[in-house]
Formats: C-alpha cells, sequence, structure tokens
C-alpha cells in the first residue's frame, strides 16, 4: 500500500496538479487554445520525439512485437466497443461516440509525460509509447473519423493531413539521424532539448486548460460510466492478457500495459464537437476518464513494475 502511494505522488499526481495549474490559469487569463495545441503539436512534441528516437535504439524484434500488439489491442477495443454500443442499444451517433471514447486513447500530451517519468532511465519505455501516439493518431483521423462519418473529408486527404503531422517528421528524421549516427552540431542540439525539456509542463498544463473548456450541459448518464470502465479496467485487462499471449516481458511489456490504461484522448471530443455529434456526451467521457484515471492509471503502473520487473 505505501508503495501504491508512492507511485501515486511520485507520477500520477504531478500530473494531476500540472492539470489543475492549468485549468486555473485558463479560468484566470483565458488563453488561446488552438495556439497552445499548435505550438504543442508543431513545436514541443516533434522535439520530444526526435530526441527520444535520436537517442534511443530499438530492435527491430522489439518493434515488431509493440506491432503485433497494437493491432490485437486496438482490434479487440473495436470490436468490444461495437458489441457494448449494440448490447446497450445505443443509436447511430451515440454509438459513434461510444466507440470512439474507448478506442481513442491519450497517448500524446498525457500518455508521453508519464512514460517520462517512469521510464526516465529506460528510453525504450517511452520510445515505445512515441510508437502508440503515432498508431494512435492514425486510428483517430481514419477510425475515428469514419464513424461519425464527415462529409467534408476524403480518404485521401485524410492521409494527405496524416503525413503533414510534424511528429510523422520527427518520427523519421529521428530513426534516420540514430541510424547512420548523424551528429548534431551544438548550437541546434541545446535549443532542441531545451524545447523537448519543456514538453511535459506545457502538454499537462495546456490539457488541463483544454478539460476546463469542456462543456457540460446534462448529469453524466450510464453510456459515460460504461465507456469510462472498459477505457480504464477492461482495456488494460485485455493488453494484459495480450502480454501474456505474446509472452512479452520487461519493460516492453511495463510500456505496453501502462499505456493501454491512459484516459480516453480528448480528441474524440474534438472530433465530437467538429462534426456536431452527441459533443456533450463526449466532452463528459473526457472529463470522467480523466480524474479517474489518476487513481486506475497508478494502481496499473504498480500492477506493471509487480508483474514485470
Amino acid at each position: 500500500m505505501a508503495y501504491l502511494g508512492m507511485i501515486f505522488f511520485q507520477i500520477v499526481a504531478p500530473i494531476l496538479v500540472l492539470l489543475v495549474l492549468g485549468a486555473i490559469l485558463q479560468k484566470k487569463f483565458r488563453f488561446n487554445l488552438k495556439a497552445l495545441s499548435q505550438l504543442i503539436t508543431y513545436c514541443f512534441m516533434p522535439a520530444a520525439v526526435f530526441i527520444n528516437l535520436y537517442e534511443t535504439s530499438v530492435e527491430l524484434s522489439v518493434l515488431g512485437e509493440v506491432a503485433l500488439f497494437i493491432v490485437l489491442f486496438m482490434g479487440s477495443q473495436m470490436l468490444l466497443s461495437h458489441l457494448l454500443a449494440k448490447g446497450l442499444g445505443l443509436v447511430k451517433t451515440e454509438a459513434a461516440v461510444f466507440k470512439n471514447s474507448v478506442v481513442l486513447i491519450n497517448s500524446g500530451n498525457y500518455g508521453i509525460p508519464v512514460a517520462q517519468m517512469i521510464f526516465a532511465m529506460q528510453p525504450i519505455g517511452v520510445a515505445i509509447q512515441v510508437i502508440l501516439v503515432i498508431f494512435q493518431n492514425m486510428t483517430t483521423y481514419t477510425y475515428g473519423l469514419y464513424n461519425l462519418i464527415s462529409s467534408t473529408k476524403s480518404g485521401l486527404s485524410i492521409i494527405k493531413d496524416f503525413f503533414k503531422m510534424p511528429i510523422i517528421h520527427a518520427l523519421i528524421i529521428g530513426v534516420a539521424m540514430n541510424y547512420w549516427n548523424i551528429g548534431i552540431p551544438q548550437f541546434i542540439r541545446i535549443p532542441i532539448d531545451h524545447v523537448a525539456d519543456g514538453f511535459i509542463a506545457v502538454a499537462l498544463i495546456t490539457l488541463g486548460a483544454q478539460l476546463s473548456q469542456l462543456e457540460i450541459k446534462s448529469m453524466f448518464n450510464k453510456t459515460v460510466f460504461i465507456s469510462c470502465f472498459t477505457r480504464l479496467i477492461i482495456g488494460p485487462a485485455i493488453a494484459l492478457a495480450i502480454i501474456f499471449l505474446l509472452g512479452l516481458d520487461g519493460v516492453v511489456a511495463q510500456s505496453l500495459l501502462i499505456a493501454s490504461a491512459f484516459p480516453t484522448s480528448r480528441n474524440s471530443s474534438s472530433l465530437a464537437l467538429e462534426y456536431d455529434v452527441e459533443s456533450a456526451i463526449a466532452a463528459q467521457t473526457v472529463l470522467f476518464s480523466t480524474i479517474v484515471s489518476c487513481i486506475t492509471v497508478t494502481v496499473v503502473i504498480y500492477l506493471a513494475e509487480i508483474l514485470f520487473a
């Protein structure tokens, strides 16, 4: 129990503090959240991704294990959310939001900071989280958009938008420079390090500011609770079964299990709001799952370290 408390206060509580700080600052100063999001997307996150991949060597066998896990885990989440939506008798719009809330995970501005805190001395743990972010972005702008049936984007434009994302460029450049052992001049490396070091704080403060802006127009309903239970409890349980099935262990297993426990992505709410599909329910799910994850993620981190130490 003492160890569980240590995990909460050393890893999860600092994240919660920064989220609350972001919410307070947003209420007082009314930041331009779009500008902050763009700053993270086009500056802080690419720098953090680049540095992590540039300094980390990931064996092809490990990459294959991670890719296989992602396919099995994401596929299971899609199937489970579809069956639950049918079982709950949700109308098409509610079903779309429900499925997105289960499948789309906050791997970016929640997941990467958590991974950086836990695996500070084991960069491969963060590298795996970066790979998960890439897959989550692909899922968001394919599966997520498909669920909401967008009439303004074609499949080709979605692919073009995906390859325009700076995190993709950072991934490719970081891996290439790592592979060919290309050095970075100090006058370039130093500012990149400064930006990468600021990613955790800026990302979490921005997430707190974003969550404080979510409009909650009605009381939480059963769809929200079932979604959160599926995302935060059932998701990690399925991930654990897949990890055992694939025979994974060590940092790889720890990183994948912890990553499976992160809350619903804010993108699920953003997409619902943009396409006017049950945006209130989507916002409630993001907010509620983020709050509850402070407890569930702590427990999963504890289990990951116990099972795969």
